[in-house]
């Protein structure tokens, strides 16, 4: 297995910004989890 880094990450959609400046690190042997509505672009 491998960590994860994740660092500054922004997602805007027209002026909208859905996540602005995303810091996460994800260890070895970690879990995550992206909870949200049907539709809600968790992919």
């Amino acid at each position: 297995m491998a960590d994860v880094h994740i660092k500054g990450v922004t997602k805007s959609f027209g002026e909208h910004v859905a996540v602005d400046t995303l810091d996460l690190h994800v260890a070895d042997g970690e879990f995550v989890v992206l909870l949200g509505p049907t539709g809600a672009g968790k992919t």
